[in-house]
Parts: structure tokens; C-alpha cells; sequence
């Protein structure tokens, strides 16, 4: 009887803050076109996005009004809560002024740390000691730039993989809904993760119904926030010093942290800026296959609910068959590794699809 209490509970919370969310989205549309804020396509080499249409870009803003919505409803003040609330605002402004004026990546990043900074010095959210493989390591004040760090390389990764409709938001909602189910089996209804999570879920989710292809507007590099939130949860998830209990939600986000790491090995192999855009990234690659951007998306999200299943079944089920499915996941990355350019190009039948899939034609001068 508890337990239906406690998944009503979760739902109302679910579906008041998807409804908002899918509702602001309309005035976000409006606000972004009055202000400038606009995706417009470019045909240059190293564009990521593929869509050909000019797009609103804050869709990010309107889930973070679905965010203080759900708070408003569901929250409780308190220290950590003010501190995310500050973060997340911090977080979103950055964002804001690069979607209207591009700003320089080095302005970005100190908007990013100082959201974190904030996570970390005022809400005292840290990752102080971890426990691996029979060794305690205790990181002292080391901590504070180990969770500063962790914090924006989560807000980045999101940001990064957010190059087709609908993928950097199903990825989110897959990671919330994860961590809800764990958190259900554990018996942590109610505490702030929880909370978090389900009005981060509610909200991603009303802005998908927006985002998935073809979309009506874009997350912009406000995604920041949803990936900000993620590594807030993952702190917060991260229960003891025990390592695994850090893998675990890490590893739900098996897509979009392989995907840049991938990108920065990619680039450094062939001696450029290692957060140099390009069109190497695993959606391009699934897409230089001929698949549709929609099937791109969906397979995506397959491989990580794979991820996410893994991390369940460790977590509340069966170690033996968590492990057993990491190691498929770590098999079927080793073959997309050898059988793709994602790290290198070696395969030039699989690089000279990519180019003719990606690469517009340009049209011949008439002149």
C-alpha cells in the first residue's frame, strides 16, 4: 500500500511538471524568435548539427521554469537546495547569453565552475573518498576541484552529444528514469535525489514532446543544465565511498561519455583541438550508414537503456547478470570502435559515407 502511495506520489509529480514544461515550451518559441536566440543551419565542415530549418533555441530555459515549478510544488528548502537552485540559475544564464551572442568557450567555462562552485562551497555537495579495489583514497582538499570538475564535464558531455532531435533530452529522461527506479527499490522515496529526479523527468520529458524530430525548438547550450543536474544527482546517488556506488549512475551514461571521449582521442590523433567540433560523433556515424535521423536516435537510446538495464540489474537484482551485460556493451563498443571512424579513419568506405551523408553538396557557381 506504501509502495502505490509512493509511485502516485512520484507520478503526480511526473506528470505536473511535464504538462508546464510542454506547455512554457510555445512561449519559449515566441521568446526565442523575439530575442534573437535562433539555431540557423550552417553547411560549413565541422558543424555538428544537421537540421536545415532556423530553430528557437531555448528549450533549455523553459525546462528550468518546469524545474523551479516542480520545486515550487515538491521541494523542501534547505542549504543544498538553495545551492542547486543558485547553480542551476548561474548555469542557465551562461547559457542564455551564448544562444542570443555566441560568447568565447573560456567565458563559458568560468560560468561553468562558478555554478559549480556554488554546488560545492556553498551547498557542501562533495566527493571527499572512494574505496576501489581494497584502497581508500581520501582526497582532502583536493576534493573541491574533483567535484568542481566532475560537475562541469557532466554539464559539457550533455552539451556535447546534443547534435540530433530528441537525442541529448531521451538521453536525460532515460538516465532520471534510472536512478527513480533504483531509488524506488532502495526505499529513498522522498529524498532530495528522488525529488530531483522526478521533476527532472517530468520536465525533460515535456520538452521532448517539442524536440523530437522533427523539432520545433532546441535545447541551445542551456542543455548545460540538464547535464548540471545529472552530475548533482550522481553526488547525491553516490551513497558511501564505495566505488561502484559512483559507477553505477556514472555509467548510465554510457553514450554520451564514451561519445566524447571517443571525440577528444579522435582529435588528438590527428593533432587538433580536442573540443574542435566535427561530424565523427556516434550519431554522424549511424547516420553515414543511412539510417534516418529518427532510427539514429532510436538506436541510441536502445544502447543506453542497455546501460541503464546493466546498471538495475547490479544494482537491485543480479551482480552475475549486471556484469554479464556490461561486458555485451563493452563488446558491441569494441566492434562500433573497429568497424567505424569514430576514433580513426581506417574504413574509408565507412568515412567516404559519412562525407557524402554530412557534407552538403555545394551548389556550382553559375558564374
Amino acid at each position: 500500500m506504501y509502495m502505490k502511495y509512493q509511485i502516485l506520489s512520484a507520478s503526480k509529480i511526473v506528470l505536473v511538471t511535464f504538462l508546464f514544461s510542454a506547455l512554457i515550451m510555445v512561449l519559449m518559441k515566441r521568446v526565442a524568435h523575439h530575442i534573437g536566440a535562433l539555431d540557423v543551419p550552417r553547411d560549413e565542415e565541422g558543424n555538428r548539427h544537421i537540421h536545415k530549418n532556423i530553430t528557437p533555441k531555448l528549450g533549455g530555459v523553459g525546462i528550468f521554469l518546469a524545474f523551479l515549478v516542480g520545486y515550487m510544488f515538491f521541494g523542501e528548502q534547505s542549504i543544498r537546495m538553495n545551492s542547486i537552485l543558485i547553480g542551476s540559475f548561474i548555469m542557465v544564464l551562461t547559457g542564455i547569453l551564448d544562444d542570443i551572442k555566441p560568447i568565447k568557450a573560456t567565458y563559458k567555462l568560468l560560468g561553468h565552475i562558478a555554478a559549480a562552485s556554488v554546488i560545492v562551497f556553498y551547498g557542501g555537495i562533495l566527493l571527499n573518498n572512494i574505496t576501489a579495489f581494497g584502497f581508500y583514497f581520501d582526497f582532502g582538499i583536493f576534493a573541491y576541484p574533483i567535484t568542481i570538475l566532475f560537475l562541469v564535464a557532466c554539464a559539457n558531455i550533455i552539451n556535447l552529444i546534443d547534435g540530433l532531435d530528441g537525442l541529448s533530452g531521451g538521453i536525460c529522461c532515460i538516465f532520471y528514469l534510472t536512478i527513480g527506479i533504483i531509488g524506488f527499490y532502495q526505499g529513498r522515496y522522498g529524498s532530495l535525489v528522488m525529488i530531483l529526479t522526478f521533476i527532472m523527468l517530468g520536465s525533460t520529458l515535456g520538452f521532448l514532446l517539442h524536440n523530437f524530430n522533427p523539432a520545433k525548438i532546441f535545447a541551445g547550450d542551456c542543455a548545460t543544465f540538464m547535464g548540471f543536474i545529472i552530475g548533482v544527482i550522481t553526488l547525491l546517488e553516490f551513497k558511501g565511498p564505495a566505488l561502484i556506488s559512483f559507477f553505477v549512475p556514472v555509467t548510465i551514461l554510457g553514450i554520451p561519455i564514451l561519445d566524447t571521449l571517443f571525440a577528444i582521442i579522435r582529435r588528438l590523433l590527428k593533432k587538433q583541438p580536442p573540443f574542435q567540433a566535427d561530424k565523427q560523433h556516434l550519431h554522424h556515424q549511424l547516420l553515414g550508414m543511412n539510417f534516418s535521423q529518427r532510427t539514429t536516435v532510436l538506436i541510441i537510446y536502445g544502447i543506453n537503456l542497455l546501460f541503464a538495464a546493466a546498471s538495475i540489474f547490479y544494482t537491485i537484482k543480479d551482480q552475475t547478470k549486471g556484469i554479464i551485460m556490461y561486458i555485451l556493451i563493452l563488446i558491441i563498443v569494441i566492434w562500433f570502435v573497429l568497424h567505424t571512424t569514430i576514433i580513426s579513419d581506417k574504413s574509408p568506405e565507412i568515412t567516404k559515407k559519412v562525407k557524402s551523408k554530412l557534407i552538403p553538396k555545394r551548389k556550382k557557381s553559375t558564374k
